[in-house]
């Protein structure tokens, strides 16, 4: 990705916003570990630790993924969620996981339980955002039954496996940096890295099976012109 050479230096960092806003889009946007963005940034000039790489992804990544939701048409009125486990630690941990009927992701929550209790934490988050849906697409778990009935009555909940094939594959990339991060280290990294992870990649994923050629070129480049908006507005 290039990015205009005149941008602005970011008060108290020594590179500038160019280079840490493109280790962040690569790390995010391909399954790659730090130590590759380390050797892509070398391969160009560029020497800085993989430990910087670190901390420029865990600080600015949630700016991006901030400036990704606050850019994003409306969520659709037709929502899928779903659940999956996440080992951490030796230990069973759920990602609760919602899209809308496009595919874009509403929201994501890393939880300890699967219960009732923690599908009505999720659902308050979603619906304390976007209002309440006019459909919801479920599995068979019959914990959302009386959080969604509580808190949606007036939504249609559709609680059928088969017709839950729009989220099923939106964790393909969840399990695909997982086993590359060796893991997820506790339940907050986890937070903190899917929450950015998953809406920069909305930006960048424009469902291409969908689009001509000519459209999903034109897609791209009104995504890297958003993300080199996004980069001015970093802060210290």
């Amino acid at each position: 990705m290039k990015t205009p050479p005149t941008m602005p230096r970011l008060k108290g960092f020594r590179f500038p916003r160019e280079i840490i806003s493109y280790a962040v889009w690569a790390y995010h946007r391909f399954a790659l570990s730090t130590a590759d963005v380390e050797d892509l940034l070398a391969e160009r000039g560029v020497i800085v630790s993989r430990e910087a790489i670190r901390l420029w992804v865990n600080r600015f990544g949630r700016h991006f993924a901030g400036c990704v939701k606050r850019g994003r048409p409306a969520a659709a009125d037709k929502w899928h969620l779903d659940e999956v486990v996440v080992p951490i630690q030796g230990m069973k941990h759920w990602l609760w996981l919602a899209v809308d009927t496009n595919g874009d992701v509403l929201d994501i929550l890393v939880q300890p339980r699967r219960n009732a209790k923690a599908a009505k934490r999720f659902l308050t988050r979603l619906i304390t955002r976007f209002g309440q849906p006019r459909v919801i697409v479920t599995d068979k778990l019959r914990s959302y039954i009386k959080p969604i009935r509580d808190l949606a009555p007036r939504a249609d909940h559709r609680a059928h496996k088969g017709l839950n094939n729009r989220i099923e594959g939106s964790h393909r990339p969840t399990r695909k940096r997982e086993k590359l991060m060796g893991r997820f280290k506790s339940p907050r990294q986890a937070q903190r890295f899917l929450t950015a992870h998953d809406q920069i990649n909305t930006l960048f994923r424009p469902r291409r099976y969908r689009l001509p050629a000519n459209a999903y070129r034109h897609a791209r480049s009104d995504a890297f012109d958003k993300w080199n908006s996004y980069a001015f507005e970093m802060t210290a």
